[in-house]
């Protein structure tokens, strides 16, 4: 059954959800969704299922928590005709490398600091959920830039993609005993997208009920979810990769597995930046790069140094974290910075705000406080991908971007809407571009 699944459809293209069912008429409802992934409880294991799913082309993967029974839901599994299994939490290393000796697909979703980025698929359910999230008194928290603070995986979700082999899964739950808006689902799509990731998209307990029972509301709301799902499923969008000429140098012992870090303030001010794991820095990953943050230069090999010592005397710009100061330790429980070192890397981000100030490095966008951004590029330079995800609960207005070069074409992707068309019109460095309104999301495609 597993060669089957494999064949079926390849991991890459897996598109995950939790389902809590086990019977197969319920597979009717993802009919029509990019869906071909199903996470299921020990509960919901069942031969028949696995194989209704089967001939419709979906995986069914089983869940595993530490402190159950590994190795014996593994022979279930196998009874269950299941394709794999799922290691949610951190498990013993001898007990992966007995499932990995048992030839049985395994996905691990461990703590941050345990992702392994060689594996088929890289992920984690560690989480912020994202949305801008209101104080006590219900004003918005402030990021460092004066903005509302948004809370985003997209950061490290950047970083993590830049190191992974495959793809990148990211498993949250909704908050518990909670009923989610269905633009926060949207919002945790796009948050995971934004970054070249998938959410494994998981409903709260009161929607999932409802769609479980066919209620019209439920199905209406989960047809629009599965569009937005669709949204991102697009092959000439695949083509671009990260584009622009900012780099942040950084590694996991530099603080890159953290929420609300540099690059999540960087990236609330809408500067594209491209992670550079520390092992991957060479002369080639600063071809086009015109400024560089050095988060910890002590993390670097003598040969690193003079990689960035060869950019520097081309030309570029280098800003280093603050002399003896060294990212904390990441604890296996943490996934956000405590507030005193917050207040340090506040140093690294003004120095950051200060340089490029408003120098465009690929994209400048305007009256897009709610929302993160990501620039993207084919390999020739000749057409730019912006995608934007707002993560207010209404439509925004009036957005503008300047971009770098000349283009002559721009067209406009929402989810359920046409493309249109939009003229670029000229700017001292380049282009720009309006947007008339972006309701969650939106796409702009150069030419």
């Amino acid at each position: 059954m597993l060669l089957a699944i494999l064949l079926i459809a390849g991991v890459a293209d897996w598109a995950p959800a939790r389902w809590a069912s086990s019977d197969p008429r319920t597979l009717e409802l993802l009919a029509g969704t990019p869906i071909n992934c199903l996470l299921l409880e020990p509960a919901h294991w069942s031969p028949a299922f696995s194989e209704e799913a089967g001939r419709r082309s979906i995986a069914t993967l089983g869940v595993v928590r530490p402190g159950q029974e590994t190795a014996a839901l593994a022979e279930k599994a196998k009874t269950a005709r299941l394709a794999g299994l799922v290691l949610e939490g951190d498990f013993p290393p001898a007990l992966l490398s007995t499932l990995a000796d048992s030839k049985v697909l395994v996905i691990e979703l461990p703590s941050r600091t345990r992702m392994k980025f060689d594996a088929p698929i890289t992920g984690t359910t560690q989480a912020v959920w994202p949305g801008i999230n209101p104080q006590e008194d219900g004003a918005a928290k402030a990021a460092p830039s004066g903005a509302p603070w948004i809370d985003t995986n997209s950061g490290f979700l950047r970083f993590v993609r830049a190191m992974a082999r495959g793809p990148v899964w990211i498993g949250y739950r909704p908050p518990p005993r909670t009923v989610v808006p269905l633009a926060r689902y949207f919002q945790a799509i796009g948050d995971a997208a934004l970054a070249g990731a998938r959410w494994i998209v998981s409903l709260d307990q009161d929607l999932e009920r409802r769609l479980l029972a066919r209620d019209e509301a439920a199905l209406a709301d989960w047809r629009r979810i599965a569009a937005h799902l669709g949204y991102f499923d697009n092959k000439d969008w695949a083509a671009f990769g990260p584009y622009g000429h900012m780099a942040l140098v950084q590694d996991v012992e530099s603080g890159a597995l953290f929420s609300g870090g540099i690059l999540d303030m960087i990236g609330v001010k809408h500067t594209p930046v491209r992670p550079v794991p520390i092992r991957r820095l060479s002369d080639q990953e600063m071809k086009s790069v015109q400024m560089a943050v050095d988060v910890d230069p002590t993390l670097l090999s003598p040969d690193q140094k003079d990689t960035l010592r060869r950019f520097t005397r081309a030309g570029g710009t280098l800003l280093t974290g603050p002399p003896g100061w060294r990212f904390p330790r990441q604890r296996e429980d943490q996934i956000t910075l405590d507030k005193e070192d917050v207040e340090k890397i506040d140093q690294i981000w003004k120095e950051v705000n200060s340089l490029t100030g408003r120098r465009n490095l690929g994209a400048r966008l305007f009256h897009v406080a709610s929302m993160l951004s990501d620039l993207r590029a084919t390999a020739d330079g000749k057409r730019l991908l912006l995608h934007l995800v707002n993560y207010s609960d209404f439509p925004v207005e009036g957005v503008t971007v300047h971009f770098l070069g000349r283009f002559t074409k721009a067209t406009v992707y929402e989810p359920g809407v046409a493309p249109r068309s939009t003229a670029p019109y000229e700017i001292e460095d380049g282009v720009g571009v309006e947007i008339d309104k972006v309701g969650v999301y939106a796409t702009l495609v150069l030419e």
